[in-house]
C-alpha cells in the first residue's frame, strides 16, 4: 500500500478492500471514501504476548487500523515525514517515529541491549531511546516521523556511522550498534562538549538521522 508525499509534513495513502494499515492515533488529517478507523490494542502483529512485550518495552504507541476504501491524508505534529520502502528486509525504528504503516508488515520488538550490551542499557537510561525497538519486516512502506527532516546515511563493512543518539531515527540492514562513551570529569559536572554518547553502528544497511536532537 504505496504512501504519496504531499509535502515535507504529509502523506496519502489508498486504502483498498480488502488491505488494512496501521497509524499513530491522532495522525489522520483528512480522508475521501469509506474509510473505517478502529483502534488497535496489539498493533497486528505479535497477539497478547506481542501486546505485553511492547508495554514493558515502552513501545506501546497507540495505534488506529484504517480500512474501507478511500484516500486517507496523515501527518502529526507539523513533523518531517519520510516514507521508507521495505523489499523483504527488516526496519528497526523507535515506536513513537511511526506515523503510518503497511498492514502487511510483520511487526516485533527487538531488546537493542542483546546488540550493545551494557552499553545498550546505558543508552536507553542516559539518553532517553529505548532499551527495546520497534521492527517492522515484509514488503510494504513505513511512513517515519522527525524533527527537521531526515537523511541516510549508508553503513558499510569497515566504515562504522558514529551518530548522536537523540538525532537516531531508524535503520536497516545487516546492522550491530554500541554506544561509545567519552565520559570524563568534565562531563560528569557538566562542563564537557555535550556528546559524551555515540551511538555506533556498523555492519552494512542504511540509518535514519534527523536534522535535530529533540526528542519527539
Amino acid at each position: 500500500m504505496p504512501f504519496r508525499s504531499l509535502n515535507s509534513r504529509m502523506v496519502e495513502a489508498q486504502v483498498l478492500p480488502g488491505q488494512r494499515l496501521f497509524s499513530q492515533r491522532g495522525a489522520m488529517l483528512a480522508y475521501k471514501g469509506e474509510v473505517s478507523f478502529t483502534p488497535s490494542i496489539t498493533g497486528g502483529q505479535g497477539g497478547v504476548m506481542g501486546m505485553i512485550g511492547r508495554r514493558i518495552a515502552n513501545e506501546a504507541t497507540p495505534l488506529m487500523t484504517v480500512e474501507g476504501s478511500g484516500t486517507v491524508m496523515f501527518g502529526h505534529g507539523g513533523h518531517h515525514v519520510h516514507v521508507i520502502e521495505l523489499s523483504g528486509d527488516t526496519l528497526y525504528v523507535e515506536a513513537d517515529r511511526l506515523l503510518a504503516f503497511d498492514g502487511s508488515l510483520q511487526q516485533g520488538t527487538m531488546f537493542m541491549g542483546s546488540q550493545g550490551g551494557v552499553m545498550g542499557m546505558v543508552r536507553g537510561q542516559v539518553t532517553g531511546q529505548g532499551l527495546f525497538t520497534t521492527t517492522l519486516k515484509g514488503h510494504g512502506a513505513v511512513a517515519v516521523m522527525a524533527h527537521g527532516g531526515f537523511i541516510e546515511l549508508p553503513i558499510q563493512p569497515q566504515r562504522p556511522v558514529h551518530v548522536d543518539p537523540q538525532a537516531y531515527v531508524a535503520h536497516r540492514g545487516d546492522v550491530r550498534n554500541k554506544l561509545s562513551t567519552a565520559i570524563g570529569w568534565r562531563e560528569m559536572i557538566g562542563r564537557g562538549s555535550g556528546e559524551a554518547f555515540q551511538l555506533e553502528l556498523s555492519g552494512s544497511g542504511t540509518v535514519f538521522v534527523q536534522a535535530s536532537e529533540e526528542k519527539l
